[in-house]
């Protein structure tokens, strides 16, 4: 599940990256409101966390001009500045949540995991397809009752195809979903993930496969007996 973290402190992205893969997202990041309103007309991404105070100007102007186009993106506000009015504000331009800092890591984590599950991005159960089973809290794997272990971009494509199982998924949206703003792609990268994928289910006795709808996308069903 990926996220963009607008911050401008250099010594803090590195540690927000840690403990935000440690918790199973990955991470785009930019460091002003140039960048910040870049990154997200051209990528899509779960949520946001976003520092108030930029270089170029403040956070609530990248918030504003999101809801004002309708994205709905969650949208968790970071200020070194904890008065009662700053929260409000934030909170009246669009943010969904607010953390003053210095704040504990995992506070951010939690607090992103909850709003996530409001947004409905998370949700408090397994989604199953076939034998397969995917937790997207704990981002768990489970196949013919069995724990398997996947890499990060592994999880990442099995999460966004068996959430719209029986659908569906371009290749846009895949590749959206598995690559950040400034990776290296090849022309065939979602392929080659997808092709590891499915492998793994197929190794592992998966009776979900991955099906490839020529010029569509990708689709995850239950293989006819």
């Amino acid at each position: 599940m990926r996220l963009l973290v607008v911050e401008d402190n250099a010594d803090l992205v590195p540690m927000l990256g840690r403990v935000l893969e440690d918790a199973g997202f990955s991470m785009d990041h930019a460091g002003s409101v140039e960048d910040a309103s870049l990154s997200l007309l051209t990528g899509t991404y779960a949520a946001v966390v976003l520092d108030l105070g930029l270089p170029d100007g403040s956070g609530l102007s990248v918030v504003q001009a999101m809801r004002d186009r309708r994205d709905l993106t969650p949208v968790i506000a970071l200020t070194a500045r904890g008065a009662v009015v700053d929260r409000v504000a934030g909170l009246a331009a669009g943010a969904d949540d607010y953390l003053t800092k210095p704040f504990a890591p995992e506070e951010l984590v939690a607090r992103l995991q909850a709003l996530l599950r409001r947004s409905g991005s998370i949700v408090d159960r397994v989604i199953e397809c076939g034998n397969v089973g995917f937790d997207p809290a704990t981002r768990d794997v489970v196949i013919a009752d069995t724990p398997v272990v996947l890499s990060a971009r592994e999880l990442e494509l099995l999460d966004v195809l068996i959430r719209r199982h029986g659908r569906v998924v371009s290749k846009a949206t895949v590749e959206a979903q598995l690559f950040g703003i400034g990776d290296d792609l090849g022309s065939n990268a979602v392929e080659v993930y997808v092709h590891r994928l499915r492998r793994r289910l197929a190794q592992a006795g998966a009776s979900a496969e991955i099906v490839t709808i020529r010029g569509l996308g990708y689709m995850l069903g239950v293989r006819e007996a």
